[in-house]
């Protein structure tokens, strides 16, 4: 279920940085009153990166209770957007990529820049 992002409503990634200290209240809490969402939604998975990249928590209410889930990468590290403090909507796609190390964030172009003209 957790590799794969099936039997998910939606998922989110709360970009910036978190303090992976924290538990299921202080992660619930994060997602209700900096992204006004409602943690207690059922099958909502919000994802959660600290400075280290190499590990992240992630949150899902299951209707009867929250599932914290705690992930370590052995090597390598997850492409975080650290732009702004959000809880963005990803889709199933973006979750795989995600997982497996890529960037889903798009890049933007760099402007063609024309050569100096020397007299």
């Amino acid at each position: 279920m957790f590799r794969h992002a099936t039997g998910f409503k939606e998922i989110f990634i709360c970009t910036g940085y978190t303090d992976l200290r924290k538990g299921i209240q202080g992660l619930a809490t994060i997602i209700e009153k900096e992204f006004k969402r409602n943690p207690y939604e059922k099958n909502v998975l919000y994802l959660f990166c600290g400075r280290r990249t190499d590990r992240l928590k992630a949150l899902l209410f299951e209707g009867d209770g929250f599932l914290l889930i705690y992930k370590r990468l052995e090597s390598g590290q997850f492409v975080w957007p650290r732009s702004a403090n959000e809880a963005r909507r990803i889709n199933s796609q973006q979750y795989k990529w995600l997982m497996q190390g890529y960037t889903i964030e798009k890049r933007s172009k760099i402007p063609d820049v024309k050569p100096a003209r020397i007299a």
